[in-house]
């Protein structure tokens, strides 16, 4: 053992086992320690790639994770090498492991990965959207008054836009999108990576929205949406952008969001908005 420890973080499959690298096989045929988001998918994972892990396997999911982290740093700090898994894809990534690397490199513990599968570029990459800038935005907020405020907010980002979200959610979701973004914006919903029944169904907000109300799709959904178009360089008159910021206000925003939002999709400076709604 070295003096400190050593905590590796394991690009899981998403969902097929094919897709394990060497090194992630390495990794869990040598690790002292395994965390798991789940135990029993670990093993069944083990089993599949024919790795036998001779460390111990402990659980590490979100329910458990702010009490389990310090046990998990004491071993680092006692030489002990730490594999960290979740269920699929890179760990820290809308999924258990941030607080875990946090308080690692705050212990003076080394961190590195073993890389790979990830279900926000494969859906990107397959999304046929572009690719060269995006942002990765997790999941929504759960509740529909959060969750169209938030995309009020997003509205205007350029960058193509990666979410992930729950089935329970999915039509929602796509509703509230397709108001908030327009229903001509082009999406694509990936589900079940790799697995036995991906499907990638690539239409316009609208009647992706249309689609999923129909077809109710099931399993672990990524969902990518094309960035806002470019906005025309001649700058609006006043009359468009006082409409503008009434029309976000009678949707519930205050009047200073409302004038933030207009000026952003504008790309004009705040106080110019302001003094032209305040003229």
């Amino acid at each position: 053992m070295s003096e400190l420890g050593r905590l590796v973080l394991l690009g899981a499959p998403l969902g097929n086992p094919a897709d394990a690298s060497a090194r992630f096989r390495e990794v869990l045929a040598a690790a002292d320690v395994v965390a798991a988001e789940d135990t029993r998918r670990l093993t069944r994972l083990a089993r599949d790639l024919d790795v036998t892990v001779p460390g111990r396997i402990v659980s590490y999911f979100e329910g458990n994770e702010e009490r389990r982290t310090p046990e998990l740093v004491e071993v680092l700090a006692a030489g002990y090498t730490v594999a960290l898994v979740t269920d699929g894809g890179m760990p820290s990534v809308s999924d258990p492991g941030y607080r875990l690397v946090r308080a690692a490199l705050d212990a003076g513990v080394p961190v590195t990965a073993a890389p790979g599968p990830s279900a926000v570029t494969t859906a990107l990459a397959l999304s046929g959207l572009p690719c060269d800038r995006f942002c990765f935005e997790g999941f929504l907020p759960r509740t529909p008054g959060a969750r169209r405020s938030r995309l009020r907010a997003l509205a205007a980002e350029d960058r193509t836009l990666v979410f992930f979200e729950a089935p329970h959610r999915i039509v929602g979701a796509l509703a509230d999108l397709a108001e908030a973004f327009g229903a001509d914006r082009p999406a694509a919903l990936c589900r079940e990576l790799t697995k036995t029944y991906e499907e990638v169904v690539r239409r316009p907000l609208g009647d992706l929205a249309e689609w999923a109300a129909e077809s109710d799709p099931r399993g672990e959904i990524t969902l990518v949406v094309a960035g806002a178009p470019a906005m025309p360089a001649v700058r609006p008159d006043d009359e468009t952008l006082r409409a503008a910021v009434a029309e976000r206000e009678a949707a519930g925003l205050s009047r200073r969001d409302a004038i933030t939002e207009v000026a952003t999709a504008y790309g004009l400076r705040r106080r110019e908005v302001y003094a032209v709604v305040h003229s």
